[in-house]
């Protein structure tokens, strides 16, 4: 599949396909709800966002240092060395670090802006310091990096029907809604590593705070005033949703099923916590393999629904024939190869 996806993208440079396959290796790992809705994008365009995934994947490792081998001033200074890289890979095209040669072809194939990707930076570099937020609006101003210019970068990747500054907001919004999810599910593993995402307004108004946040962690035992605040951030977090929701429509019809699907996955995290009983400080909530599943059979119904409905009627005599190729998303390039560096 993987050079499926490749050959369709047009991608034939060797080592740009290794960098995209090195990508796509961590979006699978990673990010399971993530890519189970990509597959559900049309073959050509998925390379481009598993190299935002996989960009995005190396940064949050860098800062959150899973084996926590490191120390911040290390973590700052492999930060800024990314950083570094990125900025040359985009301006030139080249690095010899797969994630950011294959995310500075994707930038270059589709015109995203390079901001997207420095605020990004800018916000990871945050976390090696930041460890809570005392307002939502604090909170919002972080994710601003971290989470809304990630639907701003998959926009170009996705196709609008309206002017992306129509789209634009509602796929930042999308981002920061994923965001939020995750931080809600992720609670507890956030407390392991000294961080509260929770904003600090948000569990003073139900009496809790970051002390009783981790008594909680520590001791596994519930609280009221935490499922109160808990259930407060769920219900923020579904009105931002709300906020996105209305971009979906705006998309290419073909990435619809995809980002509607993405959308529904998510929103289940949401549901899998509530059903748990909002014991997130304890535990991960997760969304059951069925769930998960039906969800993307659905949304490959709609997919073969879209196309049946678009495919114009053959004569039997024509029903064999082989459909024309899906035209390339990129235009020629020159050089050795059609994308070759």
């Amino acid at each position: 599949m993987t050079r499926r996806e490749l050959d369709a993208a047009r991608i034939s440079d060797p080592g740009l396909r290794a960098a995209y396959q090195h990508c796509r290796r961590l979006n699978a790992r990673h990010g399971k709800t993530y890519f189970l809705a990509t597959r559900l994008l049309p073959v050509h365009r998925r390379p481009a966002v598993h190299a935002l995934y996989g960009f995005a994947r190396w940064a949050d490792d860098i800062v959150d240092d899973p084996a926590r081998a490191r120390t911040p001033e290390a973590r700052d200074r492999q930060l800024a060395q990314l950083e570094s890289e990125l900025a040359s890979g985009l301006r030139t095209g080249r690095s010899s670090e797969p994630v950011v040669r294959a995310v500075a072809d994707t930038a270059k194939a589709y015109a995203i802006p390079h901001e997207h990707f420095s605020d990004f930076v800018a916000s990871m570099r945050e976390d090696l310091t930041v460890t809570d937020y005392a307002t939502y609006a604090d909170l919002r101003s972080y994710m601003h990096g971290s989470a809304a210019v990630i639907g701003l970068q998959m926009l170009p990747v996705l196709g609008t029907v309206v002017p992306k500054e129509v789209a634009a907001p509602h796929a930042a919004a999308l981002g920061v809604a994923f965001q939020l999810t995750n931080f809600l599910r992720d609670v507890g593993e956030d407390l392991d590593r000294g961080r509260v995402y929770l904003p600090a307004d948000l569990l003073a108004a139900h009496g809790a705070d970051r002390a009783l946040l981790e008594w909680s962690r520590a001791t596994g035992k519930p609280d009221p005033r935490i499922r109160a605040a808990l259930e407060a951030a769920a219900e923020l977090t579904r009105s931002v949703y709300r906020e996105a929701r209305p971009g979906i429509d705006m998309l290419e019809p073909r990435a619809r099923p995809c980002i509607r699907t993405a959308y529904t996955l998510y929103g289940g995290i949401l549901d899998a916590i509530a059903d748990d009983g909002y014991a997130v400080v304890q535990r991960r909530s997760v969304v059951p393999r069925r769930r998960r599943a039906a969800v993307a059979l659905d949304g490959l119904v709609r997919i073969l629904a879209a196309r049946l409905s678009t495919q114009p009627r053959r004569s039997p005599e024509h029903a064999l024939e082989t459909p024309p190729a899906a035209p390339a998303h990129r235009s020629p390039a020159t050089g050795p190869g059609r994308y070759g560096t």
